[in-house]
Parts: C-alpha cells; sequence; structure tokens
C-alpha cells in the first residue's frame, strides 16, 4: 500500500454505555456508565494511554422519544451535561483532547462562546465544539416552540451562529490581559473590541468577558452528511465526522468536502476526515464473531427498530411495519438528511428488510462496524486511511469499559508497529495533536 506521511488521527466516541445498543446490558459494561464520574474518569484515562487525540461527547437537549416499549429498554436517557463533564476530566487528563456537542438550533452564540474559551482555559488548551443543527425534534418543546425549526433554517442560523462565535473568541488579542501588579494595569482596553454584530437571527454586541482562549479558538468539529451541512463545514469545521458505511462512498464523501474546502480559501490538510468506526476486536477472529453474537443477543428487536426510525427516517415510526418485510418508501427526513440518505441508500442496495438494517444499526447507530483480529481491523482502518477514504476514525466502542480496553491494548500496538499511529504526543494542545495551525485574531 502506498505510505502517507502523517498519522492516522483517532477520537474516542464515548457513547454512554456503548456504540452498541445493548451495551449496557454486557456482563461487565458500566450500566450506571452516563452519571458514574469515577468511571469516565477511567474511560479518559486508557483513551490517553492510547494517545488518542480526543474524547468525544454527542449530547441532546430532549429524550429521544421512541415509545415506552422500546424507551424502557434503552440506556440513552440519564447523561451528565457534556462541558460540566469535561470540565471535570480536564482535571484528570493531561493532553487527550476534549470535544462535545452544543446545538447551534437551541443556545445563543455567547453563551456557547464562553462555554468553549472556559473549557480551554481549563484544560490548556485542549478543547473543542462539535458543531451541530439539532436533529432530536423533541427539543424544540424544551425551548418553547410548537414544532422543530426546519432543516434550511437551521443551516442558515448555525452559518450566523459560527460566525458570532468566532467573532466572540476574538475579542482579545493574546496579550491583553497584562495583570500588571505595579502599574495597577489589569488589562489593555485597546487590545479588545467589541463586536457588535447585527444580523437576521442574532445581535450580540459582546466582547467576551474572558481572555482569549490558548488555542486561540477552540477546535471546531462538525458533523453535517447533506450537501447543506458538507458547505458548513467546508467554510467552518477543522474536523469532519460522518457516519460512511462503504469505501468508495466514503471516498467520494472526502474528495468532495476537501474540494469545498479548498473552494472557500481554506488548506486542505486543516480540515480532518473522521467516519465513525465501531470495532469488535478478539485475539482472534473467532473471538471477535464469538463477542459479536454475543452482543447481538442482547438487541430487543423494539429497540433496534426504534434506533433505525430515529437515525435513519428522521423520526418516521417503522414499529407499525412488519419487520421482516422490505423497508417502506419514507418522506424526507426532518432530521438528519444527510445519514438518511446514507443508510437508506446502503438498504436499498443490499434488498434489506427493517429487522435486517435496524439489527445492522444496532450495533453502531448506523457507523462501520469491523469484526476481527487486531490486524483485520488494523488492516481495513489502512486501506482506508491509505486510500483517501479518511484522516482517521471516530472509534465507537460498542460497551465500556471493555470495548474501549479492547481497541487500546490490541489495535493500537499493531497501528503503531506499521508506522501507521503516533507512539508520544506531539504537544499539549488539540491543535498540536491534530497539526492544525493556532489561528490568528481577525480584527475588524
Amino acid at each position: 500500500m502506498a505510505k502517507r506521511t502523517d498519522k492516522i488521527k483517532l477520537g474516542a466516541f464515548l457513547h454512554a454505555t456503548g456504540g452498541h445498543v445493548a451495551g449496557w446490558r454486557h456482563p461487565d459494561a458500566q450500566a450506571d456508565a452516563g452519571t458514574n464520574i469515577a468511571h469516565q474518569v477511567e474511560l479518559a484515562r486508557t483513551a490517553e494511554r492510547g494517545l488518542f487525540d480526543l474524547i468525544f461527547f454527542a449530547d441532546s437537549n430532549a429524550t429521544w422519544e421512541s415509545g415506552v416499549e422500546a424507551d424502557r429498554r434503552t440506556a440513552w436517557f440519564a447523561l451528565f451535561e457534556p462541558l460540566t463533564l469535561l470540565s471535570a476530566l480536564a482535571m484528570a487528563t493531561q493532553r487527550i483532547g476534549l470535544v462535545a456537542t452544543m446545538t447551534t438550533t437551541y443556545n445563543e452564540p455567547y453563551h456557547v462562546a464562553r462555554l468553549f474559551a472556559s473549557l480551554d482555559h481549563i484544560s490548556n488548551g485542549r478543547a473543542g465544539w462539535n458543531l451541530v443543527t439539532s436533529s432530536n425534534f423533541a427539543e424544540a418543546f424544551n425551548y418553547s416552540r410548537s414544532a422543530h425549526v426546519p432543516h434550511e433554517d437551521r443551516y442558515e442560523r448555525a452559518r450566523e451562529f459560527a460566525a458570532i462565535v468566532l467573532g466572540l473568541w476574538d475579542s482579545w488579542d493574546d496579550d491583553a490581559f497584562v495583570r500588571d501588579k505595579a502599574s495597577g494595569v489589569y488589562f489593555d482596553p485597546a487590545k479588545g473590541r467589541a463586536l457588535n454584530h447585527k444580523g437576521k437571527h442574532f445581535q450580540v454586541r459582546g466582547p467576551l468577558n474572558l481572555a482569549r482562549p490558548p488555542q486561540g479558538h477552540p477546535v471546531i468539529v462538525q458533523a453535517g452528511q447533506s450537501d447543506t451541512g458538507r458547505e458548513l463545514a467546508a467554510e467552518t469545521a477543522e474536523m469532519i465526522f460522518t457516519i460512511q458505511q462503504e469505501m468508495p462512498a466514503a471516498q467520494a464523501f472526502y474528495a468532495d468536502v476537501k474540494a469545498r474546502v479548498v473552494r472557500h480559501g481554506r488548506k486542505a490538510e486543516h480540515v480532518k476526515i473522521m467516519p465513525g468506526l465501531v470495532p469488535i476486536v478478539g485475539r482472534s477472529e473467532a473471538e471477535a464473531r464469538a463477542k459479536a453474537d454475543a452482543l447481538g443477543a442482547l438487541i430487543h428487536p423494539s429497540v433496534a427498530v426504534a434506533v433505525m426510525s430515529q437515525m435513519a427516517t428522521g423520526g418516521f415510526d417503522l414499529s407499525p411495519y412488519d419487520i421482516d418485510a422490505p423497508i417502506p418508501d419514507i418522506p424526507e427526513a426532518v432530521g438528519p438528511q444527510g445519514h438518511q440518505k446514507v443508510l437508506l441508500g446502503v438498504a436499498r442496495k443490499e434488498n434489506l428488510t427493517i429487522r435486517q438494517l435496524a439489527m445492522r444499526m444496532a450495533t453502531g447507530h448506523g457507523h462501520f462496524t469491523v469484526t476481527g483480529s487486531p490486524a483485520q481491523v488494523a488492516d481495513v482502518m489502512e486501506e482506508w486511511f491509505v486510500s483517501g477514504a479518511c484522516d482517521g476514525f471516530n472509534v465507537k466502542p460498542t460497551h465500556l469499559p471493555g470495548g474501549l480496553n479492547d481497541f487500546v491494548d490490541l489495535v493500537v500496538p499493531e497501528l503503531q508497529r506499521r508506522g501507521l499511529f503516533r507512539t508520544g504526543y506531539e504537544g499539549p494542545t488539540l491543535r498540536d495533536n491534530l497539526g492544525l495551525p493556532r489561528p490568528k485574531r481577525h480584527q475588524d
């Protein structure tokens, strides 16, 4: 295989009790993981021991409503608020990046700018913001709305939102806060500015009441799959999480987004594309298959269909349909349209029934799953990496802590042996380790 001069980037996607919908039922899983801080500290330190670039927490400001039978069998309710959690984990780690989701649909730019700037200071430059529009329609009901914001409106708001946050992070020069006891000067007003933004969705004066973040800007992460989402990512993102099921589609996504990045006047290498990966690893292929089968036996069909209804159909309820029938025609998603296109495209291509797609999605919420020995998992990762399908992977262990331990102890050494992954962190900040430049302050 051809060689790249860079190394694979790795994120640890720590989805409460694991990426597998029944991961919480695994005999070795921490069933109360979503609200167990000691467990979360253990996971963060394990990922740092494995030299991961970052840990990542998704989030939603509402419960996922899937019907009583499905809801009572899932572990997606009791979860820490991620910025609070990451602030605690910053004190328990030293080098690993700390990335969390915060929606632009039901938040205010000043609030988000201050939260992530604070996390960047607390962690000495390891914060990242996963900039998303809300895919959970139920969030609207917690924010004084009777219906979810339409897709295009969400992205229009997100674009303005992101510009404001970046502007607020640039409120001050890096040396504005002199804190000179002898002269009695705490800061230099000439080295700051008010944003004075007035747009369609927001009016924000500024400045931010916090010194410029250590990284200049916390790293911007985005996860848009649709055409609108890709364009927003090309404008603003420095890392992109994506759902891809097949390498040719991943290569096409990679080439498309990198070309968009260049059209926006940015360097392609300053945006890292990282598809989700669900690894089921054993010391042999047979052991890995046995692990996968054991997890599969724990999935309740109603839960699998509920996950599919949320992720692949944007909330279209498939529970009334025959689970062993072909997937019916689905209207355009209110939620994540890109996910719908990818997942339903695979289902149509392979003629999958509702049950077959639902069970596949239950393994990793639609992310690409690889089952095998350390060498087999590394083979797939290497092929995708050197073939222009990705810059790394957002690794989503099936259950925790076991799935993460398996990857760190078995796959990471194999990647290092092949020269594909670091043997030590490049620097103290998330930007250092991702190979991203520190942005200069933009001044009007």
